[in-house]
């Protein structure tokens, strides 16, 4: 199932105001989010969202709810009572982020783009991590160039390695900047990025111990990513954020609704007036959300839904602070 969008809607190559439009995207997001942020993480050393950190801490009973992983074994024998070692976050804690931009993401029927969500996410981590000499870098997928999709049948998939690209990770605001204006000013090209390869990029090559995000859709396939995701959840603290339509999930009651496949540029005409047909679009989107939850959760992955039609940082505000709440009680989620 892929994202239906509205015909005459996307924007494969980028037009000539681009840069300045995610110049001034980009101010619009530091604003907003230092307003709403700054102080919801006070310190730096923590543990950043969502996970505790990686250095070894004091050991403490075992309550339920703690991650066997962390069981204190030498001081369980001797005690005799189960107990479980905390943990602190590295005094220099690095983050890398996995960016999804294939062209299902240069959509959206709410307030924002799905394109625009992706890197208002982005921006957020980027502002609650760069500080106190924290570093962040990016891995950036795009779908596929043009010149692959040239003479293609139309029956047959779109090409899925895409354009990959690695922003290495640095410290400072001024170099944090810059990976997000990166990350804004890429190019979105028709087909999809393999999500799977992205995640992958984090990794190889082995990065000390710290905190990966993944921001996509998350509509290639299960079974393209959720391996490199349990992989990733082995050395790294993981989050996945899901960015979602409210089309994606329903359809409108709108007649005839004209619309094209962002990945192979077809167009459809669905006749959303049926009830059946659109309750069948409910009921598999339903499915898809269900199927793409239900792999990040086997993966050991935070998951945290951003829609273009809601206020993303009130829900991401929301997340951090019940991940804290978790934490402060010895939950792990």
């Amino acid at each position: 199932m892929t994202s239906p969008t509205p015909s005459g809607s996307t924007r494969w190559s980028p037009s000539p105001a681009a840069a300045p439009r995610s110049d001034a995207l980009l101010s619009r997001l530091q604003l907003m989010v230092t307003r709403k942020l700054d102080g919801l993480l006070q310190g730096d050393y923590a543990g950043l969202l969502p996970g505790p950190g990686s250095e070894a801490g004091e050991s403490r009973e075992y309550r339920p709810g703690d991650d066997v992983r962390r069981m204190d074994w030498p001081v369980t024998a001797r005690t005799t009572t189960p107990h479980v070692r905390r943990t602190v976050a590295d005094r220099e804690l690095e983050t890398w982020l996995a960016v999804d931009l294939s062209a299902s993401l240069d959509f959206g029927t709410g307030q924002w783009l799905k394109r625009d969500v992706v890197v208002a996410a982005a921006a957020a981590l980027t502002h609650l991590t760069v500080r106190g000499g924290n570093r962040i870098g990016a891995v950036v997928g795009s779908g596929a160039a043009p010149a692959a999709l040239a003479g293609r049948r139309r029956d047959t998939p779109p090409p899925g390695t895409g354009r990959l690209v690695r922003l290495p990770a640095r410290s400072g605001r001024k170099e944090a900047q810059g990976l997000l204006r990166a990350i804004a000013g890429t190019e979105i090209r028709p087909g999809r990025s393999d999500l799977g390869a992205l995640v992958d990029m984090l990794n190889r090559p082995p990065r000390r111990r710290g905190l990966a995000v993944v921001i996509s859709d998350f509509l290639a396939p299960p079974p393209q990513w959720a391996r490199p995701m349990r992989k990733l959840r082995v050395r790294h603290d993981v989050l996945a954020i899901e960015v979602v339509d409210p089309r994606e999930l329903e359809l409108p009651d709108v007649g005839v609704l004209p619309v094209v496949d962002p990945e192979t540029g077809e167009l459809h005409e669905v006749q959303t007036a049926d009830p059946r047909l659109r309750r069948r679009y409910a009921e598999a989107a339903a499915a898809q959300r269900a199927e793409i939850s239900a792999q990040l959760r086997a993966a050991g992955a935070a998951h945290l839904r951003l829609r273009t039609d809601t206020d993303w940082l009130l829900d991401m505000v929301r997340f951090v602070a019940a991940q804290r709440h978790a934490r402060t009680r010895g939950t792990t989620r």
